[in-house]
């Protein structure tokens, strides 16, 4: 599966080259709020009144791209993508005692409202899914695109992933312990040797495409999900995962962890990349975006643009790096050391 083209909104600036050129926002607390463009070019104002973030962010990072390509199918992954629109509908229907209100926050309290504007304002009537399945709901996203491309049922999807950060759920992560409690800046995340990570959104989309062209930027070739690993499990999987993409853990030279800045946790990425991958040059990302459960699209963007030759920005860079163009780049990540995922792109 080959990656054409890609937008993303975070809270970086990510939606043009700022990020690339070591424009790096220092976030502060334990929320990371996406940097949004401008939509008033692109969405109607009467649209972008009524929407939400989290579809306002997958509609502004989804509908250039399906402008530009003409794409057969949609398909997003999310975990709180309309959860905010779902607890204000939800909301009212207690203050206004079960009479009428208003449609607007019901309509857009379905994950899949993002998919759903994107292919009414785009007349794409093709394939359209959503994929909600917290931690490997982008792993998921992409499976789904990698079959149909490889049966040749579709020859253009647009497949990305979109979270925002709900109050709600925010506070209920809090008090489970997920987040930071003291004062924390993203500079010195990864250091802070304090329990909790932070909060993260944002959307990540790209078009992926069954053949190479000249708009060709990196290849998905293989992803892979686990379940409550042990530590033999996932060595296992590892090596299954490399096998068969025929690969030595030698041929990884880059190599992008999930660490969150939780203590309690991102001892297991050192002990990953100091047993398996000791010279591969390595990097981290929830220390600029934060860490939600579809963080893995950023990744997966952020290794498209360095296999396409772009540098990753210095406070990426974790341990050794070089400054060499990568070739193969392995993503792995965790969500709350529940769910476990690989993602590999080749150049």
């Amino acid at each position: 599966m080959y990656i054409s083209d890609s937008a993303c909104i975070s809270p970086q600036k990510t939606f043009d080259n700022a990020f690339f050129e070591g424009e790096i926002i220092a976030h502060y607390g334990n929320r990371y709020a996406a940097v949004e463009p401008g939509y008033g070019q692109l969405i109607p104002a009467g649209l972008l009144r009524r929407m939400g973030k989290a579809v306002r962010m997958g509609v502004g990072a989804g509908l250039p791209l399906i402008h530009k390509y003409a794409v057969d199918g949609i398909i997003l992954a999310t975990a709180n993508g309309g959860l905010e629109d779902c607890l204000k509908f939800l909301n009212q229907i207690v203050d206004y005692d079960e009479g009428t209100l208003t449609p607007t926050n019901f309509v857009q309290s379905t994950p899949n409202a993002v998919a759903g504007n994107l292919a009414l304002m785009s007349k794409v009537t093709g394939y359209n899914t959503t994929h909600v399945h917290k931690g490997l709901a982008f792993e998921a996203a992409l499976l789904d695109a990698i079959m149909l491309l490889e049966e040749n049922k579709l020859k253009s999807v647009l497949v990305g992933s979109v979270d925002e950060i709900s109050d709600y759920n925010h506070n209920i992560d809090f008090l489970n312990g997920h987040f930071k409690s003291a004062d924390s800046s993203s500079e010195t995340l990864l250091t802070s040797n304090s329990p909790g990570s932070v909060n993260g959104e944002g959307a990540t989309m790209f078009v992926v495409e069954s053949s190479r062209n000249e708009h060709t930027l990196a290849q998905i070739k293989d992803v892979e999900q686990l379940n409550y690993p042990s530590e033999s499990d996932l060595e296992l999987k590892l090596d299954q995962f490399l096998f068969r993409n025929g690969l030595k853990k030698e041929d990884i030279d880059s190599l992008m962890l999930g660490m969150s800045g939780d203590n309690r946790t991102d001892h297991l990425y050192a002990k990953f990349q100091k047993q398996f991958f000791p010279a591969s040059s390595c990097y981290t990302y929830k220390n600029m975006v934060g860490d939600y459960p579809t963080a893995t699209a950023f990744a997966t963007w952020m290794a498209a643009k360095m296999i396409s030759g772009h540098p990753a920005p210095l406070p990426c860079v974790y341990g050794n790096a070089t400054t060499e163009k990568a070739r193969n780049v392995l993503i792995y990540n965790h969500y709350k050391s529940i769910q476990h995922s690989f993602i590999l792109l080749t150049a």
